[in-house]
Formats: structure tokens, C-alpha cells, sequence
């Protein structure tokens, strides 16, 4: 079992060797923009493009530990999170602003945290100096030097796989300050953003072949572990459950509404697909110097990172969008519907006969009924 003072000694000498500069002032004299977060698959306001100088974007993630339930049959884990959701809220800025970020990690959680952010340069991503005790909090500033989607992720000392498939990662988004482009330099725009946290999840079961629950998130430690080097998940799921994005939670659009979905998936490699749809513009590897590739039907996400697809949405009805692994899919959770409205477009996609009986087979004029017609 983790205890809480196993896991306090061993950040505490993390800590002891990091390498710390000394706090920096409000030496950049920019503007600046606090920013309240929004739980996924919604992201906060922004604009897609700024003729605006750059400015300092403060934020703030509070470690949450917390039982969930999973799935319909009521499983429960133990979850580590940032701000309550797995995965963690997304952060939106430009390229060059600079991301100011505090976090808390509340007096009454047991486990130290840190964050290792995939878009900042320096200190393990800031994994290095962002170790945080219960009952601690810590602000770092970063510069947006690259635009894209980033993984942002916890990543304690020794306990870097756990805290990650117990939900603690999420993404940042960093735009282009003249937004996104296609291939020949054409300005693309998008009327909304679902942001799709994929979550790899290994609940132990006891010897009856039942989800176990235990009292504490330390007291789960070793059996998750044991099924975590097996590295066969009981659940791949979206947005921290099975169902979290279908039937009456479904993401909604309208025929002709452009979306922008980015899709994380901080530990496994996964291959997101529309059913019934499109990536008008896909940045596979969620990096937007790089041009979009086109009317991909499904694309590759790496794991440790995120990429992004730009969707166009030519037909009314409930689109699935799944990893097309089908098996984690259907069997294990990772499916999600988006319902849109609109009027059908006949050109696209018509019904020229429904589904009936199969018709007699005609015959020749001169052919008894019950000749036998070869070819």
C-alpha cells in the first residue's frame, strides 16, 4: 500500500535535488487576462486570432482526488484529477503569449502532485518545479514558442504511470496569432470546440471477477498497478466514463456549423474516426506550423500527445465518433454521438429503394420457370 508518508518522503527528496531558480517578479510588464476554466468537452472563450500583443493568461488547476463512478454497472475508481474532470480542463492562447499557471494541491488530498506540460520548454516541462505537497500550491510562467495542441500531464517521481491513467492530464491549446491556416495560407475558422480526453482505466478485480473499491486513493495503489503492467485497460472510455458523450450527454451542431475537435490521449496510441463523416482538415499531429492533412476518414493520435481535425457538417442525425480500434469502441467505451440538426441534403446521401424482401428473380420469355439460368 502507498501511504500518504511514503509518498510525502519520496516528493520530498524529488525536491531536494531539483534544481530551482529564484522567483521572478512581474518583470514583463505585459497585459494581463485571467481566465476561468471550463470542464471538457467545452473550452473557455478565446478568439482564434488576435492582432492584439502578446499578454500574460493566468490560470489555475486545483487537485482534486475523488472517487467516480465509470460506467452504467456503477464501477468505481479512484481518481486523481485536474479541476474535478478527466481529463483536465483545456487551456487556450496564442503563440508568444505566456501561460501563468497556479496550482493547488488542497490540504486534504494524500498524494503530492506536479505538472509536466508537452508545450513549455525547460524543467522536465515544469514537472521539475511545480512538485506540490497537500496543503501547497505553486505559480509558473511559461512562453508559447510553438502553436498547437499540447498534453499537459502530472508527473510525480516514481509515480508518473498512475497519476496519469487515474486521469491527470489534459491539454493546451496554443493558436497561431493570425489563426489557423490550410495548406496554401487560407485562413480557417471554426464555430465551436470539442475538446475529447481519451482515458485508458485498469480497475482491479478480486477472485470472483468483480471491480474491487477501496477506502483511499493510496489504498488502490498496488493491485492498479498490477493490472497496469498487464497492459490490458477494463475501460477506454471518453471524458472519464463510459457514456460520458452519447445518448442524452451526445454533443450537439448544426448542418453547416464548422467544428474543431482535439482529441488527447495521454498514455496509449488511439485512431479517432467521424461514422458517417470526415476530417475536412486534420493536423494528426496536433501541431500547426505543419499543413492539415485532407478528408482523412480516420487519423492517428499518438499517445502522449493530441492532434486536431476540422469538420464541416453536411447532414442532420447522430454521428458516432470512436476510436477505431472498434473493440475499445463498442466493448470498452471510447464512443462518442454528436447530434446535429439541419435540413438532409438528397445530393449527399438518398435512399433509392428501403430495406424489403429480396424481389423473384426475372426470367426470359422463353424460358420455363423452373429452368436454371447459368451465366
Amino acid at each position: 500500500m502507498l501511504t500518504r508518508r511514503t509518498a510525502l518522503m519520496g516528493a520530498a527528496i524529488a525536491a531536494m535535488v531539483a534544481m530551482a531558480p529564484a522567483a521572478f517578479a512581474d518583470d514583463l510588464k505585459l497585459p494581463r487576462e485571467k481566465v476561468d476554466l471550463v470542464a471538457p468537452p467545452f473550452v473557455h472563450p478565446h478568439e482564434q486570432a488576435t492582432k492584439a500583443g502578446p499578454k500574460i493568461v493566468e490560470f489555475k488547476l486545483t487537485v482534486q482526488e475523488k472517487q467516480v463512478v465509470i460506467d452504467d454497472a456503477g464501477t468505481k475508481m479512484w481518481a486523481m484529477t485536474y479541476n474535478g474532470s478527466m481529463p483536465g480542463p483545456m487551456m487556450v492562447v496564442h503563440e508568444g503569449d505566456y501561460v501563468e499557471l497556479t496550482l493547488v494541491n488542497p490540504e486534504t488530498n494524500t498524494m503530492p502532485h506536479n505538472i509536466d506540460l508537452h508545450a513549455a520548454t525547460g524543467g522536465l516541462g515544469g514537472g521539475a518545479l511545480t512538485h506540490v505537497n497537500p496543503g501547497e500550491q505553486t505559480v509558473l510562467r511559461f512562453k508559447a514558442t510553438r502553436p498547437g495542441v499540447f498534453i499537459y500531464h502530472c508527473a510525480p517521481e516514481g509515480m508518473i504511470p498512475w497519476h496519469v491513467v487515474s486521469g491527470m492530464h489534459g491539454v493546451v491549446m496554443v493558436l497561431p496569432r493570425d489563426g489557423l491556416k490550410d495548406g496554401s495560407g487560407k485562413p480557417l475558422h471554426y464555430d465551436k470546440v470539442f475538446y475529447i480526453g481519451e482515458n485508458d482505466l485498469y480497475v482491479p478485480k478480486d477472485e470472483n471477477g468483480k471491480y474491487k473499491t477501496y477506502d483511499s486513493v493510496g489504498e488502490s495503489y498496488s493491485d492498479t498497478m498490477d493490472v497496469m503492467r498487464k497492459l490490458v485497460p477494463s475501460h477506454v472510455v471518453f471524458e472519464g466514463r463510459v457514456g460520458a458523450l452519447t445518448g442524452k450527454n451526445a454533443l450537439t451542431a448544426n448542418v453547416g456549423e464548422t467544428v474543431l475537435i482535439v482529441h488527447s490521449e495521454a498514455n496509449r496510441d488511439t485512431r479517432p474516426h467521424i461514422i458517417g463523416g470526415h476530417g475536412d482538415y486534420v493536423w494528426e499531429t496536433g501541431k500547426f506550423n505543419n499543413p492539415p492533412e485532407l478528408d482523412l476518414e480516420t487519423w492517428f493520435v499518438r499517445g502522449g500527445s493530441a492532434g486536431a481535425a476540422l469538420y464541416t457538417f453536411r447532414e442532420p442525425g447522430v454521428y458516432a465518433y470512436v476510436n477505431h480500434n472498434l473493440i475499445e469502441a463498442v466493448e470498452l467505451g471510447a464512443t462518442a454521438h454528436i447530434k446535429v440538426e439541419g435540413k438532409w441534403n438528397e445530393d449527399l446521401m438518398k435512399s433509392i429503394s428501403p430495406p424489403g424482401p429480396i424481389p423473384p428473380q426475372k426470367l426470359g420469355a422463353a424460358a420455363p420457370a423452373d429452368a436454371v439460368i447459368t451465366r
